[in-house]
């Protein structure tokens, strides 16, 4: 049976609805919603805010060094510091007055104890260790999170173990375990390896569980991307590669889907927490991930994004504070329980205020 045409109104009814719709429009009607009432006093703006940065989001991430009465001033990364021992110990209790309960550890290894295999990364009597007992005696409350990786011991500035140019995995794994296993013994509450190495975690919380550490987290660099937004962090830690790049075993920038993969397999291999880094240009990854899993989120708000935004304020350009502010409730908002970032003093202070 065929269709009958669909055949156009008269014009005149064109024209009189044209004219009913004029005069129901939104000019001659009071306006129902009007969102700016709830923006109208910081009191109700604060009322209705749907992300809330606080003090217990922030992990500080600090650099530790060789010697005594030391501080040294990072160039790439203004108000970042390495310090001795001694001074270190000072950083931590002003962080633990401002409300700050967890710090994460990075070491400054002389090149002398460098080697190919990380030998140093697993000596009881090291700097990491010597540190963990140091502060754990300083501040007992302080939750203290230890890197595990071969970068910052590698004679060759890689987070693994190098044969004939390649980075062997296997091999890197096995000293890993021992490094976690150190940290543990020290006093570590929470171990973050962030080697990128397949297998990694499971491997780690296996030993750790057999040598009684049950207690022991693993916050695991789960979407650790090959980024250049590393760079300042290398300066602080003498650590850059000493031949090619990183990018056969951290992650594409180009890629989301496998983040999703990374962070699945690292949860069925035991991780307590999951971290996405760098943070500020893979939001989305953050995001996604929030969505896939129940445990907690960090993002690692890295060196790079830190020195642009403090060379931008030097210059005058933006509003130190203010761009600070925004840019980690940016990571809150996408979807970040915790975030490690060497602003943490200085957003503690800013909220206090």
């Amino acid at each position: 049976m065929s269709s009958s045409p669909i055949s156009s109104p008269p014009l005149d009814r064109v024209a009189d609805t044209t004219e009913a719709a004029s005069e129901h429009s939104t000019a001659n009607l009071p306006l129902i919603h009007r969102p700016r009432r709830l923006r109208r006093t910081d009191t109700l703006r604060r009322m209705v805010r749907e992300t809330m940065l606080t003090v217990d989001d922030l992990i500080y991430p600090l650099f530790v060094m060789e010697g005594e009465g030391k501080q040294q001033e990072v160039p790439s990364m203004p108000g970042c510091f390495r310090y001795s021992l001694d001074l270190l110990l000072v950083e931590v209790k002003e962080a633990w007055d401002l409300g700050i309960g967890a710090i994460a550890l990075f070491p400054l290894v002389p090149d002398s104890q460098k080697d190919n295999v990380g030998t140093e990364s697993y000596n009881p009597e090291g700097l990491i260790p010597r540190a963990i007992r140091a502060i754990k005696q300083a501040v007992p409350q302080m939750t203290v999170i230890t890197d595990v990786a071969l970068d910052p011991y590698s004679s060759e500035g890689h987070d693994g173990i190098v044969e004939n140019g390649q980075i062997l995995n296997d091999e890197t794994v096995a000293v890993l375990v021992k490094q976690a296993l150190m940290h543990a013994e020290a006093g570590a509450d929470i171990v973050a390896p962030s080697d990128m190495m397949d297998g990694r975690v499971g491997a780690i919380r296996q030993g750790l569980d057999a040598e009684g550490w049950i207690n022991v987290g693993i916050l695991a660099y789960s979407a650790k991307y090959a980024s250049a937004y590393y760079g300042p962090f290398r300066d602080a830690l003498d650590s850059a590669p000493k031949f090619g790049d990183k990018k056969t075993y951290q992650m594409d920038a180009a890629n989301a889907r496998e983040a999703l993969k990374e962070v699945a397999l690292d949860i069925a291999e035991g991780a307590d927490i999951v971290m996405v880094k760098p943070a500020l240009a893979y939001l989305d990854i953050i995001s996604r991930i929030k969505q896939h899993t129940n445990l907690p989120v960090a993002a690692y708000n890295v060196s790079g994004e830190y020195a642009m935004l403090k060379a931008a304020a030097q210059q005058g350009w933006i509003d130190e504070e203010k761009v600070m502010l925004e840019t980690l409730t940016s990571m809150k908002r996408a979807g970040a329980d915790l975030i490690l970032t060497y602003f943490a003093k200085a957003v503690a202070l800013a909220l206090r205020g």
